[in-house]
């Protein structure tokens, strides 16, 4: 878990997270991040909502904002790609033990949807990703997606992960001349971890 740290932010209402969007569009974000940060933090008293620190509190959101900005400067170049891969979070599976069926392949590496929960958060993203014409992979960490590149060469990336490794690997997507777009999980840990199923549906 990249977080020295656990949150869950399935508790904060929808409107903390439009804020973070607004502030992402706004000029000479950077000078102001700090500030904002720790303005949004005590609005929304997310130490209270999350059992953060203030310090910590103030990372997340700091990454979070990150992760919107950016999303925005990559859009217009990820709308126009057409080969497309979606990276899901094991973590997500409804079941980390035999109960799931889902088939891992070292040489990808990546575990393969059996989809074989019908409330399962990863059998839903995987449908959706590969209703929408994604390669789909839910991977065991970040350190997989590089592998995986070298095989297959994508245009466009999503990527589900906590912002943390999101920044990471919007610094490494730099590098390959793929857009991205990002999809921050609201609650983190080694498993159980939850994101927004309607944010990846937007987002794809």
């Amino acid at each position: 878990m990249p977080y020295g740290f656990s949150f869950d932010l399935s508790r904060i209402s929808k409107s903390f997270f439009r804020e973070l969007a607004r502030i992402s569009k706004e000029k000479e974000l950077h000078k102001r991040l700090g500030n904002r940060a720790r303005h949004l933090a005590e609005r929304f008293h997310l130490s209270e909502m999350t059992g953060l620190d203030v310090p910590d509190a103030l990372q997340l959101v700091e990454d979070l904002v990150d992760v919107y900005v950016q999303n925005a400067s990559q859009r217009a170049r990820f709308e126009k790609t057409q080969k497309r891969a979606l990276f899901l979070p094991h973590c997500s599976r409804k079941y980390m033990d035999n109960r799931c069926k889902a088939v891992f392949t070292a040489e990808i590496p990546s575990y393969e949807c059996q989809h074989c929960s019908d409330d399962c958060q990863i059998n839903k993203a995987t449908t959706i990703g590969e209703q929408k014409g994604y390669d789909v992979y839910v991977v065991p960490g970040g350190s997989c997606i590089p592998q995986i590149l070298k095989k297959y060469h994508y245009e466009g990336l999503v990527g589900v992960a906590c912002g943390q490794e999101l920044k990471l690997g919007g610094e490494a997507l730099n590098k390959t001349g793929s857009a991205g777009q990002a999809i921050p999980l609201i609650k983190n840990g080694c498993s159980n971890t939850n994101f927004s199923l309607q944010s990846l549906e937007r987002t794809l």
